[in-house]
């Protein structure tokens, strides 16, 4: 070994960090960090020393937080799970990391926030959530987290932010919702935001309506001291004669909402115990109203309670109120006497509510069909004729007052159709019986000339004792007389010629081909 070997080996351990002896495999642990990144792990590593304060779990494939997986790492201050596939987050999942500062959550798979995903992070400083699918922030998501000053959500899907979503967030700096897909957003979802210095609400679809008065109006009178030059430009998406101004140049007379208007039809109907039924709830105005089905209450106690839904899964009614957006279909399944009484279609945007009362009624006799002995025989239906719901019949008044026009107005536009053609047939008919044909129209002529030079189709060739002969036919020479033919002075009657005969007059036997 060379003279300078052991110092240089020596120099290099001192400089290589130390490898504690509780070192999950492949990972890096050095001081109070451990350093795990992009190591293609599918969970948390077993091993990590309980003191450590600083994870690095980057560019995995970890798609869940086991229970329990986080539970002896109570001293860590900085967890970095970023760039992974998690889909989730149980309630709780932190709730072993009182002294954690600082989580990042980018670039994962997140679709929903749980209630009680971060309780227990009371320290927590700032919190990455941007690049996931989350699309709604429900009311109290944040609620743990008093002590939270950075909230990062950009990048998102983010459509709806509930009023009290941001609840709790009272030491809160600086929030980034930009790059969302943000229509509006209400005055009390920032009201608790107490400490905010930066907000960023940039690259949102705005709706630019009377929703949003408040939001142009907090800017220009001391909001935008929250605002970059760049934040300010928050731009219109809708409505089409506002886009792509900014919401600080329209003025507030333009920022306006069409109250809802609601139509359902029938207004009443009367239904069989285990039918199924839809009735729907039409809503118009601008924006969009947010439409909400729901039963009135029996003024009697103890009657139990109707359970509906509306068509497309949503939970209603029985003490629950459903909703869908535009329009909405109440659907009753199995109608029993407990889905008797009242209900109410309510529709309701940012320019006001309305509501209409839809009354159902259950005929409590289940129809049974009686069989005569004998049953008649059908009768006969004219073939191509379509048996059509009779106008009492529950089918036919279900269907929506227009739709109910529209199919009388179609049957009484064929009939009147098939009238118009009989008559213009018998019409017809009645010309042609007055109408006479041209003078000499099915009489047979000799000696046309008429076709120009004469083909052997238009001869007819006869043989008698003078041999072959041809008959050139002519259609302008009839070859009978319109009277009877007289026969010459010099002449008497021909043999076998009776009383009223017509005599034929003499053909001419050349040939003109």
């Amino acid at each position: 070994m060379a003279p300078g070997a052991p110092a240089l080996l020596l120099l290099l351990l001192l400089l290589l960090p130390p490898r504690t002896a509780g070192c999950p495999a492949a990972c890096r642990c050095y001081s109070a960090t451990v350093e795990c990144g992009a190591l293609r792990l599918r969970v948390v590593p077993l091993g990590i020393p309980p003191g450590t304060q600083t994870l690095f779990l980057q560019d995995n494939n970890i798609a869940r937080l086991e229970p329990g997986a986080l539970a002896p790492l109570a001293a860590l201050r900085r967890l970095y799970l970023h760039n992974n596939s998690l889909r989730a987050l149980e309630a709780g999942a932190f709730r072993a990391q009182p002294r954690l500062l600082e989580l990042a959550l980018t670039s994962n798979r997140l679709r929903a926030l749980r209630s009680g995903a971060f309780a227990g992070l009371a320290q927590l400083r700032v919190l990455y959530l941007a690049g996931n699918q989350l699309a709604r922030l429900l009311d109290f998501t944040f609620l743990h987290l008093p002590r939270l000053q950075e909230l990062h959500l950009q990048e998102n899907s983010i459509e709806l932010l509930e009023d009290q979503a941001l609840a709790g967030l009272s030491s809160l700096a600086l929030l980034d919702l930009s790059r969302n897909q943000l229509g509006t957003i209400s005055r009390e979802a920032l009201q608790p935001l107490a400490s905010l210095q930066v907000l960023r609400l940039t690259e949102n679809p705005w709706r630019c309506d009377c929703a949003l008065h408040w939001l142009g109006a907090w800017i220009k009178e001391g909001g935008q001291r929250l605002l970059t030059s760049r934040d300010r430009k928050i731009m219109c998406a809708e409505p089409p004669r506002l886009a792509l101004q900014s919401l600080l140049d329209v003025s507030h007379s333009s920022l306006i909402c069409i109250p809802p208007s609601v139509h359902v039809q029938p207004l009443e109907l009367t239904a069989n115990l285990g039918e199924d039924l839809r009735v729907a709830c039409q809503a118009s105005g601008y924006p969009q109203p947010l439409v909400t089905w729901r039963k009135v209450p029996q003024p009697r106690e103890g009657r139990p309670r109707a359970q509906a839904q509306l068509e497309g899964g949503a939970p209603g009614l029985g003490g629950h109120s459903a909703s869908d957006t535009g329009s909405g279909m109440l659907f009753l399944s199995n109608i029993t006497l407990a889905h008797a009484g009242k209900y109410e279609c309510e529709a309701s945007n940012a320019g006001g509510a309305a509501r209409v009362p839809f009354r159902l009624l259950v005929n409590a006799s289940r129809q049974q069909p009686q069989q005569p002995a004998q049953p008649p025989p059908p009768a006969a239906r004219p073939a191509g004729r379509e048996s059509r719901p009779e106008a009492g019949s529950m089918a036919f008044r279900a269907l929506g007052l227009a739709t109910q026009t529209a199919i009388a107005a179609a049957i009484a536009l064929l009939a009147l159709t098939a009238l118009l053609l009989v008559a213009m047939i018998c019409r017809r008919r009645r010309r042609r019986k007055k109408a006479r044909g041209p003078p000499g129209e099915g009489a047979l002529f000799v000696n046309d000339y008429s076709d120009g030079p004469c083909t052997f189709a238009q001869l007819e060739e006869l043989r008698d004792e003078r041999g072959h002969e041809m008959f050139v036919i002519n259609r302008s020479k009839p070859l009978f007389a319109e009277g009877p033919a007289e026969a010459p002075a010099d002449c008497g009657p021909a043999e076998g010629a009776g009383p009223g005969l017509r005599v034929p007059p003499p053909v001419a036997y050349e040939i003109h081909c």
